[in-house]
């Protein structure tokens, strides 16, 4: 499973949004290993515009929603530890969704450059779509 930043969701949204992270998302999204959770709720679906909503609400139903544990909001302090000692300043809410993607064992898609930081320090994987966009199985973390 692969859980997909609100950086991806926002730029294949966007009508001039980059063709490789759309294919991307469609790939992932057709396989039905697209996963979601609380922030990237607040982020993309409080961000929506009035007239979005409704079906953004509806599309989201269909996708598989993970909830941050209350023991990961200690490992989430933990990790901003981690990636403050090795000089990362890091939104709070990249490093909740991060360290989500730790405690689940997970890949995730993103492309926000704050990933491609705390992957080596935290010890996840970032998630890299196959030839043309196509669902890339991977190994897990």
């Amino acid at each position: 499973m692969v859980l997909v930043d609100s950086s991806v969701w926002i730029e294949a949204g966007r009508r001039d949004g980059k063709l490789e992270v759309k294919v991307a998302l469609e790939g992932l999204l057709e396989e039905y290993e697209a996963l979601w959770c609380g922030l990237v709720k607040l982020e993309v679906l409080g961000a929506a515009r009035s007239e979005e909503r409704k079906r953004l609400d509806e599309f989201f139903e269909c996708i598989p929603y993970k909830p941050m544990p209350d023991a990961g909001w200690e490992f989430a302090k933990q990790c901003a530890r981690r990636l403050r000692d090795k000089g990362l300043n890091i939104p709070a809410t990249d490093i909740l969704i991060a360290s989500l993607v730790v405690t689940l064992q997970c890949r995730v898609y993103a492309v926000d450059q704050h990933f491609d930081l705390m992957a080596p320090v935290l010890g996840f994987q970032l998630y890299q779509p196959g030839y043309g966009g196509k669902f890339n199985p991977g190994t897990e973390a």
